[in-house]
C-alpha cells in the first residue's frame, strides 16, 4: 500500500511541476524529457532537450480492428522506475554497453476499461516509446491496423532523409529494398517520391539540434513501418505500402493480445556525437534464442564485385580462396548462380578445399517465393521450411559458414515472419545469416545471436554498374556513418583497390577515391564479417601499405566515439579494437578538409602510424607523433586518412 501511494505521489508531483503536461519524464541526467498530455481524449507527447523543444507536441495511439485506441482515451496514471541494464554484443559498434533510462508505464482508458498502456523510456541521449494494447474481454486476438504515432518538427527543421521506393520496380520488381539516394538539407514537408521514407531518419532544427528517428524490436510479430509526410512539418509512422510481396498479405498486423509493439526511438543531441554513438537499438530488445555455438567475426573476400556472375566458376572461387589464404581472411563469399555454375558436388569440394587453407564459406541464395522477378539462382531454397532447413543440413554437414540470403519483398508481416524464420532456422544448424536486397535490421545484432549484417543501403554493386555511383561515392560515404550505419551493422562491401571495377582493372567503371579512402571506410563502415572488394591482382597493383593494412584492419571493435562531421560532407570518428585506435576521417567537398582534431583517447605524444593522401590523391605511410592529444589533417576532395595507435 506504502508504495502504491508513492507512485501515485510522484505522478500527482509530476501533474503540478509542468503546466500543460500530465506527465513528465525525465532522463538520469536531467537533460532529456518527455511531456505526456491527454488533452480532449488525445494522447500526444512532445520531447525538450535543456529546456528547449526538439520536438513539438505529437499524436500517439494505435488503431485497431475492434476500435480506434486513438481518442476517447483518459489517462489513470503512470508508473515511474529506473530501468538499468549491462549487456555484452560483439557484431555492433560497442562491446561492453551500459544502459539506463527513466521509464513510465502510463495506463489509459476507454468507456472506463483498460485498453492500452504507451511505455516510455528516456535515456541521456535516446527518447523511445512502445504501445501494449491490453486484452478486452473475450478478445484474445486482434489486428493492428495503423497507429497516429508521429513525429512534429519545430518550424525550420531540414531533413536528411531516404525516400522509399514504389513496391515491385527497380531490378526484376524486387523494391523497396531501402536502396536509394539521401536528400540532404532538404526543407521540413518535402514529400520525396510520395512513398514515404525508409528508417532511419535524420533532422536538424532550426536552433542546431539533431535528430534520428527510427525502430528497433520489429520481428515476424509486426510489420516493418516507414515515416509518411503529407507536406507538413508532422512525419508519421506509416504501415507497407499494398503492392509489396506483389501485392500478397496484409499491410496491417495481425497479434495475439496483449501485445507489445517495436519501439519507435528519437536519438537526440546538441551534436551528431549521439547520433553516431547510440546503442539504443540494442538497448531496448533482448535476445530471442540461445546461440548455438560460438560464432565468430572476421574479413572476408567476394569476386562477384569485381568479376560479376562469369566469376562465379570453380576455378575463379579456388582462386579467390588463395588470395583469401594469403590475407589471412577467414571467409569467401560465394555469390549468385553457384548452384549452375559450380555445382554441389564441386561446392562440397571447395568447402574443403578452403577448409585446408583456413577460409571458409559463405553462400548466397535467392530469398524467392512470389515477390521478385529475378532469376539468379539458387532458388526455391528459402522460403519454405522444409526445403530450407534440408538446405542447411546440407551446408552444416559440409562445413559451411554461412548465407547471404537476397531479394526480398517489402516490410509486411510475413515477410518479417520470413526473416525470422531464416535466422531461427540458420541458428540451428551454425549458420550466420547476412541480408541483402532487404529491410533494415531492427536490433537484430542482438535479437538473433547468428545474424551479422543488411545491405539496406546504395551499396557497393552500384559503384560497378554506374559511373555516376563512383563519382558520387564520398558523397554517399559521408551520409551512412550518420544515417543508416548509426542504427545496425551495414554489409557495404566495398574498400576496394582497384581502379576499375572490372577483372583486368582496366575496363569498367573508374574510382574517383583514392587508396586512404579505402582504408578508412573499412573503419567507417561498421559490419562484424566484412566481404571486402579486393581483388588477387592488388597483391602485385596495390601499394604495400594498403594492402598490409587490409590484412589488420579488425571487423570487431570495443568503442566508437564520433570527433567530427557533416552528413554528405565529412566524418571523422575512430574506433578502439583492444589497445589500439583507428582513427578515420573523409572528404567529398571539393575544397579541402582543413582541421586540427582533438584525440583525448590517445597518450598525450603518441607515436602513430598515419595513412595520408596529397592533392593528387597520392597516399602515403608515415610514422608521426601525435603532440599535446592534437593532430592537424589535411584531407583533399575524395580522399582520407587514417590513423592508428595503440
Amino acid at each position: 500500500m506504502k508504495k502504491r501511494f508513492l507512485a501515485a505521489a510522484l505522478c500527482l508531483w509530476a501533474v503540478v511541476a509542468t503546466a500543460g503536461a500530465q506527465q513528465r519524464l525525465a532522463s538520469p541526467d536531467g537533460r532529456l524529457a518527455v511531456n505526456l498530455y491527454c488533452d480532449d481524449g488525445t494522447p500526444a507527447y512532445d520531447v525538450t532537450l535543456d529546456g528547449a523543444t526538439c520536438l513539438e507536441r505529437s499524436p500517439l495511439g494505435v488503431r485497431m480492428n475492434f476500435g480506434d485506441l486513438t481518442q476517447g482515451l483518459t489517462l489513470k496514471g503512470c508508473d515511474v522506475g529506473t530501468v538499468k541494464d549491462q549487456y555484452t554484443l560483439n557484431t555492433s559498434k560497442q562491446r561492453n554497453i551500459s544502459y539506463e533510462a527513466t521509464e513510465g508505464v502510463c495506463h489509459f482508458e476507454k468507456d472506463g476499461r483498460p485498453v492500452l498502456d504507451v511505455i516510455f523510456r528516456v535515456g541521456n541521449r535516446d527518447v523511445a516509446f512502445r504501445y501494449r494494447i491490453l486484452a478486452r474481454r473475450q478478445t484474445l486476438a486482434g489486428v493492428v491496423e495503423g497507429e497516429a504515432s508521429a513525429f512534429t518538427m519545430p518550424e525550420g527543421t531540414t531533413t536528411f532523409l531516404c525516400p522509399q521506393s514504389k513496391p515491385m520496380g527497380g531490378f526484376a520488381r524486387t523494391s523497396p529494398s531501402y536502396e536509394t539516394s539521401y536528400d540532404l538539407d532538404k526543407p521540413v514537408g518535402s514529400i520525396g517520391w510520395g512513398e514515404g521514407y525508409t528508417f532511419p531518419c535524420l533532422f536538424r532544427t532550426a536552433a542546431g539540434q539533431w535528430l534520428l528517428i527510427s525502430e528497433t524490436g520489429t520481428d515476424g510479430g509486426y510489420v516493418g513501418c516507414r515515416l509518411v509526410n503529407n507536406g507538413g512539418p508532422r512525419y508519421a509512422i506509416g504501415f507497407p505500402q499494398e503492392g509489396e510481396m506483389n501485392g500478397h498479405g496484409s499491410t496491417t498486423a495481425a497479434v495475439s493480445l496483449p501485445f507489445e509493439t517495436p519501439w519507435r526511438t528519437i536519438t537526440v543531441g546538441a551534436t551528431l556525437k549521439n547520433i553516431v554513438e547510440t546503442t539504443v537499438a540494442n538497448d531496448l530488445v533482448k535476445p530471442k534464442y540461445e546461440a548455438s555455438k560460438n560464432y565468430t567475426y572476421g574479413k572476408g573476400m567476394w569476386s562477384w564485385i569485381i568479376g560479376m556472375d562469369a566469376s562465379c566458376n570453380f576455378d575463379e572461387q579456388k582462386r579467390y580462396i588463395d588470395f583469401a589464404a594469403a590475407m589471412g581472411y577467414r571467409s569467401l563469399l560465394v555469390d549468385a548462380l553457384w548452384d549452375q555454375q559450380i555445382g554441389y558436388e564441386k561446392m562440397e569440394e571447395l568447402a574443403r578445399y578452403g577448409k585446408e587453407r583456413g577460409v571458409g564459406l559463405f553462400l548466397w541464395y535467392n530469398s524467392n517465393g512470389a515477390w521478385n522477378d529475378a532469376p539468379q539462382s539458387p532458388k526455391h531454397k528459402m522460403d519454405r521450411p522444409a526445403a530450407r532447413r534440408k538446405e542447411m543440413a546440407w551446408m552444416q554437414k559440409n562445413g559451411i559458414l554461412g548465407i547471404k540470403v537476397d531479394f526480398f519483398g517489402g516490410d509486411k508481416q510475413p515477410m518479417m515472419q520470413l526473416y525470422e524464420d531464416i535466422l531461427t532456422d540458420a541458428n540451428d544448424f551454425g549458420l550466420q545469416v547476412i541480408f541483402h536486397g532487404c529491410t533494415l535490421p531492427r536490433g537484430w545484432e542482438r535479437m538473433y545471436p547468428n545474424y551479422v549484417a543488411s545491405e539496406a543501403v546504395l551499396a557497393s554493386e552500384n559503384l560497378h554498374f554506374g559511373q555516376g555511383a563512383c563519382d558520387a561515392e564520398a558523397r554517399n560515404a559521408c551520409i551512412h556513418p550518420f544515417i543508416r550505419n548509426a542504427v545496425g551493422s551495414m554489409d557495404f562491401g566495398g574498400s576496394t583497390l582497384n581502379k576499375h571495377y572490372g577483372a583486368d582493372n582496366q575496363h569498367g567503371t573508374t574510382r574517383r577515391t583514392s587508396d586512404v579512402f579505402a582504408l578508412a571506410t573499412a573503419v567507417l563502415f561498421q559490419s562484424s564479417v566484412q566481404h571486402f572488394a579486393l581483388a588477387p591482382n592488388n597483391l602485385d597493383d596495390a601499394p604495400r601499405w594498403a594492402v598490409d593494412f587490409m590484412k589488420e584492419v579488425p571487423t570487431t571493435w570495443d568503442e566508437t566515439c564520433f570527433i567530427d562531421g557533416y552528413p554528405g560532407k565529412f566524418v571523422i570518428m575512430a574506433r578502439r579494437a583492444g589497445s589500439k585506435w583507428f582513427v578515420v576521417g573523409i572528404n567529398a567537398e571539393a575544397q579541402p578538409l582543413q582541421k586540427t582534431i582533438s584525440l583525448p583517447m590517445l597518450a598525450k605524444n603518441a607515436k602513430v602510424t598515419a595513412y595520408t593522401d596529397d592533392a593528387q590523391l597520392n597516399g602515403k605511410c608515415a610514422q608521426a607523433q601525435v603532440k599535446k592529444g592534437q593532430m592537424k589533417v589535411n584531407v583533399p576532395e575524395n580522399g582520407g586518412f587514417v590513423i592508428v595507435a595503440e
